[in-house]
């Protein structure tokens, strides 16, 4: 599959005002997410995963605390931000995350 090109900063810029809970750090794209628990965390991370698999393409999941993850999505072989990774990032807005300070 051919990787896709990567992405002028305006157009980064307007990915990312569809995305209010990701911003842009250096050549990656960041979203921190508090679960209600830790199971919750889990889980909220191996659904992730399964849409990370399905684009083969995979991010950074950092968990931390016990309810906290940190999600960093950057297309490594390419330098940067690509459409790849604004597409994860809209896959996982569309699992409904519900934050603990949503509740």
């Amino acid at each position: 599959m051919k990787r896709p090109n990567l992405l002028p900063e305006d157009e980064i810029q307007k990915y990312l005002s569809d995305l209010p809970y990701w911003r842009q750090e250096g050549n990656s794209i960041v979203r921190e997410i508090v679960a209600e628990d830790f199971v919750s965390a889990i889980g909220i991370v191996n659904s992730i995963a399964i849409i990370a698999e399905s684009l083969d393409h995979h991010p950074d999941i950092l968990i931390y605390g016990w309810n906290k993850i940190r999600i960093t999505s950057s297309t490594h072989d390419r330098g940067g931000l690509t459409e790849l990774d604004f597409q994860l990032a809209k896959k996982i807005e569309n699992l409904k995350i519900i934050q603990k300070g949503d509740l």
